[in-house]
């Protein structure tokens, strides 16, 4: 069999087991695959790659493999351009959409919070998911490798944590959203825009108390909902505070 020694870099390498993370290693393989396919066999989804390089040279996902090769797997640089070295995509996303499985629905939820544009499909499958991921340009989050690795899928990426505000944070750091974060612009049940709504016009679906003590309402242009500044109010601005803390602060 010929042999290749890989390295993973950074975030990558949560994919690989312990004794493989952060140091060279050797895997066999038989033929000349695609290194594509070498990558998503040691567990690494493409969507998480941006830049390899074979023997020191930046290659394409398609690259056929030889015995001997020194194969260096670099992650996605969502805010750095690096074009002019190889990575594997055209271009960053300027403006960074989502569409999430549906295991990640607290995620979802913290992510509209944020003002982010979530796309939460309740009742697709797994191709479904890679097709719409693939046609409106938008971020695949999920904790399912198998879904990532799919062909379609060009963007994406698998939360580490377990827990959705944690996993807001990752994302956030991620894909560098510090500078497009508006909270409270977008409704949390369908992720619709969020406008200012006149309180004579919701006299009859609201009842008297709400009214009586609110002043500022707004409501979903998607789906009517309306939103108000309520006792849980505090608590949600808490929650984008944790989320968008320091590192050195959380």
């Amino acid at each position: 069999m010929a042999e290749a020694t890989f390295r993973f870099y950074e975030e990558l390498s949560d994919f690989l087991p312990q004794d493989r993370r952060k140091r060279d290693f050797v895997h066999r393989f038989e033929g000349t695959p695609a290194v594509k396919d070498q990558i998503e066999a040691l567990g690494v989804p493409h969507p998480e790659v941006d830049l390899i390089l074979v023997n020191g040279e930046p290659v394409g996902f398609e690259q056929k493999m030889a015995d001997g090769d020194r194969i260096a797997v670099y992650p996605v640089f969502e805010s750095i351009d690096i074009s002019a070295i190889g990575r594997l995509r055209p271009e960053p996303l300027r403006e960074a959409r989502f569409v999430l499985d549906v295991h990640l629905g607290k995620l979802a939820r913290l992510l509209r919070l944020l003002g982010l544009d979530v796309c939460y499909p309740r009742d697709v499958d797994d191709p479904e998911l890679a097709e719409i991921s693939a046609s409106q340009q938008r971020i695949l989050l999920t904790r399912d490798r198998r879904l990532l690795m799919r062909s379609k899928v060009t963007r994406g990426y698998c939360p580490r944590s377990d827990d959705a505000v944690e996993q807001a944070r990752e994302v956030v750091r991620r894909f560098d959203l510090e500078g497009a974060v508006r909270p409270f612009t977008r409704c949390l049940s369908c992720g619709g825009r969020l406008a200012p709504t006149d309180k004579d016009s919701l006299m009859e679906f609201l009842p008297e108390p709400v009214l009586r003590l609110n002043e500022t309402f707004s409501i979903c242009m998607a789906c009517r909902q309306v939103y108000w500044p309520g006792s849980h109010h505090q608590q949600l601005r808490r929650r984008v505070r944790e989320i968008l803390a320091p590192d050195d602060t959380h």
